[in-house]
C-alpha cells in the first residue's frame, strides 16, 4: 500500500505489475515462498469446510492453471481499454474487474488481499483520492458474509448469463460506508465526499 500511495500515477495494472505486487504482498510469508510472484500451478477452487476444518465440498470452481494466463491477459486488456476510452463509469469498471479477478483466482494464495490492493490502486487512478485515508478492507471485513454471498451470486452466474447486480450493489454500498466512516472520523463538512456518496447511491439505483 505504501508503494501504491507513492507511485500510483505511473503504476499501470499490467501483468508484470500484478506479479510484482503479489511478490511484495507475500514477501514475509515463508509458506508462500515457492509460488509468490507467479501464476497458480494447481487448482485453487473455493471450498467449504466443516467446524473441524475438513473440506466438505466445492463452493465455486475458479479458472484452471492452464486457463489463467489467457484470462488474465484478456481482463487486463479490457481494463486498459476502458481506462483510456471508457464505455462504463469507472466505479462499474473497478467493480467488474474485481469480481472477474477473484473468479479467475490467478494466484495460489493471496488473491483476496491483492484484489483489495488493486481496488485501491484503481480508485486512485480514477481520481478517488479519499481512499488513501480510509480502509475499504475494514468495511468488507465488517460485512464479510454479505461480501461472499454477493461474490458467489455473480460469479456462479458466469456459466450462463452474467448477473452483475448482486456484486455491484454490494460494492457500491461498501463505498458509501467507507465515505461515511471517513466523514465521521474527520467530523467536518466534506462536500466532495458527499458528492461521491451521492454518485455511488445513484449508480446503485
Amino acid at each position: 500500500m505504501e508503494s501504491i500511495q507513492t507511485v500510483w500515477p505511473d503504476l499501470r495494472i499490467s501483468e508484470n505489475n500484478l506479479l510484482q505486487l503479489h511478490r511484495d504482498l507475500l514477501r514475509y510469508s515463508d509458506k508462500d515462498e515457492r509460488h509468490r510472484g507467479g501464476w497458480k500451478m494447481l487448482d485453487n477452487h473455493v471450498a467449504a469446510f466443516d467446524a473441524k476444518g475438513k473440506q466438505v465440498g466445492i463452493v465455486f470452481e475458479t479458472a484452471s492453471p492452464f486457463e489463467t494466463p489467457m484470462l488474465i491477459e484478456k481482463l487486463l486488456a479490457w481494463n486498459a481499454k476502458e481506462e483510456l476510452d471508457p464505455k462504463f463509469h469507472p466505479l462499474l469498471r473497478i467493480a467488474i474487474f474485481n469480481v472477474v479477478f477473484l473468479a479467475i483466482h490467478p494466484f495460489q494464495d493471496g488473491n483476496g488481499r491483492l484484489s483489495r490492493v488493486l481496488t485501491n490502486l484503481m480508485f486512485l487512478r480514477a481520481g478517488y483520492a479519499y481512499v488513501s485515508f480510509t480502509s475499504l478492507e475494514s468495511v468488507i471485513e465488517h460485512n464479510k458474509e454479505s461480501n461472499y454471498l454477493a461474490l458467489r451470486r455473480t460469479q456462479t452466474s458466469f456459466q450462463k448469463s452474467a448477473d452483475w447486480k448482486p456484486w455491484i450493489l454490494f460494492f457500491l454500498r461498501a463505498m458509501c460506508s467507507q465515505i461515511v466512516r471517513l466523514k465521521e472520523r474527520l467530523d467536518a463538512p466534506m462536500t466532495s465526499m458527499e458528492s461521491h456518496a451521492s454518485e455511488f447511491a445513484q449508480l446503485a439505483c
